[in-house]
Formats: C-alpha cells, structure tokens, sequence
C-alpha cells in the first residue's frame, strides 16, 4: 500500500472508475506494472494543483513522480510508452507496419467509434440503472462517508451527461441499430478472444487499450450493458477482466509467448472486426472531414496553432457543428468529432514510408475488409495536439 507521503516516488492517475477514458490509462499502468495510484476529483488536489495545471475541468490526468501532469488517454499512454523504448518487449505499440498501422485503427475506433454505443447503453437505460449511476458520478464529487450525500452529488451532474444523447445521434430510430451494431462487435470479438488473449493477438497493446476505455467504464461495469455482455459474448467480458489484471500468466492460455504475431501478421479472427470498423465508424469519420473542411474553407487566415473549435473554448473533443450521414439506412444528426479525425490520422501516419511488400498486404488486408475508401479519406490540414487541446499543424 502507498502511503500519502510516498506519492513523489509513483504516479497519480487522476479520473474516475466510470470515465471511459480513464479506463484506457488505468490498463496501460497496469499491463506496464507501473506502481500507481488513483485519485478522485473529489480530493482537495484536484482543484488545487491539477485543474490549474492543464487548465479545464477533465480527467484522466496522469500526475508523474517528478509532478508533470499530462492529460488525455492517448497522450499518456504514448508518454508511457516512451519511458522504456529500448526495451521492446513492454512497448505497447507494435514494432512492424501492418500491426502498428491496424492498432491505431483500433485504437481510434474504440475512444470514439463506440462512443455512441457506450453512451446509449448507459443513459438510454438510466431507469435500469439509476442508484448505481448515482453512486458512480457522485464518487467523482464527493469525498464523505455520507451516502445520501454522494448519492445527490451525483444526481446533480446526471442530467447534464444523459442530455448530451440528441449531440451523439441517439434517438428513437438509431437506438435498434446501435444496439445492432453493438451485438455485431460482441459476436466477432468473442470469436476472436475464445483464440487470442488480446485484441493482437497474445501481447497487449495499443489496440486493447482504446477499446477497453468503452468495453469496461461503461459496457462493462454498468448493470445493464454489463449483464449483456456477460450473456452474449463472454469471452469479451473474460478479456475485460483480463485487462485489469497484471501480465500474470492466464490458465486459459498456458502456453502462448507475449510476443507480436510473426512476420507481421493479423489474426485472421480480425478481419470481421476490422469490417465493422469500416462499415460503421466509416459513415462518422466522411460527414467529420467534410465538416472539418467547410471549417476550413470559412476561416483560410487561420495559422499553425490555432485551436479546432467552433468557438474559442478550450475542449480536449472539439466539435465544429452537426452533421448529416445515412448510417445502416436511417440518417444521423450528430455533432462533428474532431477527435476521431485526429485519431485516424495517426493510423494513416503510421501507413507512411512502408516497404512495397507491406502496403501490398496492407492494401490486400483493407480490400478484404472494405477499408480503403475511409483509409483514403485526406485531411486538408493535419491536427495537432498542444496544451491539451486540438490545434492546426
């Protein structure tokens, strides 16, 4: 156990057991075996010295031994990840093309392709799930040991969270098909986790992360969502549980090495999961960049720097106003996620510079699956990330 007076010598992840994102940083602490701990809003240094210190109310925030703060999941993760680079076998990043480039994909599908689907499962079904939710945000905002008083503190926030459903596209005719879709993704990943212990295949990696920020904060932990997947597909709810445990050796997988597949391969069990990356954020990701370049094209003086947003606030997920697609038939209104650009983005990068062979296979792998169009999609300026927010390049 560390003690408060230790907490210069380990790190502090600073969210909450029901933020999604947090949920990305905690597994990447964990899967490192870094020694850590986690802390509340709720506590007296969050107010303090963290919201000064990225300067907007959000978590996570990872608080390091030597007092950096460093905000969003992705950015602490890559900043964990740097911390041993030349030793190979903790990176969670994949070393050759293909995989590194079908990660990030994954990766990027998860904090904000399944965004909508987390969100239905908890606030669409508030009723089922009401004491819990309560107990859950009012852990976030309030420190006391008076139950009824964490209870309201939550309630006070709910409504504002439950209300964001209409920004996100969820309403009475695309609830059935994001319930659909989200029955689609358990039956494929159960498939694959009955062969692999992760989403790679027997290392973890990046692509685990990014989807374990929806999969366990809300899908996995929420009474509702949760008892779903535990009837539906429970080898995605073993790998759930996997993905908050240390690297100890798993009983169901005894012999496997952690090790990268060889020769760059993906499992073939992805494939159908790689499909309905395509098939279902690819809508999403067209309307954002279309929106992304009417933004553009309505303000040319802007310059290297500037922050992505329809307006001057300072939000770690811009949005730049609603857009319009047909998704699975029935059209979605939404608003835009500068975010999921971003994150596409990083998988285009990592395309970049392959030898002829790889993007031979890379090419053969996205045709299999129906990817190339939205891998094609072209930014007209690329994003940047500073001071924890999105900027021009």
């Amino acid at each position: 156990m560390v003690n408060e007076v230790d907490l210069k010598g380990v790190f502090v992840l600073w969210g909450t057991p029901h933020s999604l994102y947090t949920g990305k940083a905690r597994s990447c602490l964990i899967k490192k075996g870094l020694s850590f701990v986690e802390r509340c809003p709720s506590h007296t240094d969050y107010k303090a010295r963290v919201r000064p210190a990225v300067g907007m109310v959000t978590f996570p925030v990872l608080q390091t031994p030597q007092g950096q703060f460093i905000q969003d999941s992705t950015d602490i993760v890559t900043y964990l990840d740097a911390l041993d680079s030349s030793t190979s076998l903790t990176s969670m990043t994949p070393s050759t093309p293909l995989q590194t480039v079908v990660a990030r994909l994954i990766d990027g599908f998860g904090l904000e392709g399944m965004l909508q689907t987390a969100m239905h499962y908890r606030w669409s079904y508030r009723d089922e799930q009401e004491l819990f939710l309560q107990t859950e945000f009012g852990r976030g905002l309030y420190a006391g040991a008076d139950r009824e008083a964490r209870r309201a503190a939550g309630r006070k926030v709910m409504d504002f969270f439950s209300s964001s459903l209409p920004a996100l596209g969820i309403h009475t005719q695309t609830a059935p098909l994001i319930e659909a879709a989200y029955e689609e993704l358990l039956e494929v990943l159960d498939v694959h986790f009955q062969n692999y212990p992760y989403v790679m295949g027997y290392r973890v990696s990046i692509a685990d992360l990014g989807l374990i920020a929806p999969m366990y904060a809300h899908l996995g932990r929420d009474p509702y969502p949760s008892a779903l997947m535990k009837k539906r597909a429970p080898n995605v709810a073993r790998w759930v549980e996997r993905m908050q445990l240390p690297n100890t050796p798993d009983g169901e997988f005894p012999t496997y090495d952690a090790e990268w597949l060889a020769d760059d391969a993906i499992p073939a069990t992805l494939e159908p999961l790689l499909a309905l990356i395509f098939k279902d954020w690819g809508p999403q990701l067209h309307a954002d960049l279309a929106s992304y370049a009417q933004w553009l094209t309505l303000h040319p003086d802007k310059q290297v720097g500037d922050l992505i947003n329809i307006n001057d606030s300072r939000m770690v997920h811009p949005t730049l106003g609603m857009v319009n697609y047909v998704w699975r038939g029935v059209e979605v209104q939404r608003a835009s996620a500068v975010h999921g650009l971003w994150l596409l983005q990083k998988a285009q990068g990592a395309a970049r510079g392959m030898s002829f062979e790889a993007e031979k296979k890379l090419s053969e792998l996205f045709k299999r699956t129906l990817g190339q169009e939205v891998m094609n999609l072209s930014l007209p300026r690329a994003i940047d990330r500073r001071n924890n927010v999105l900027v021009l390049k």
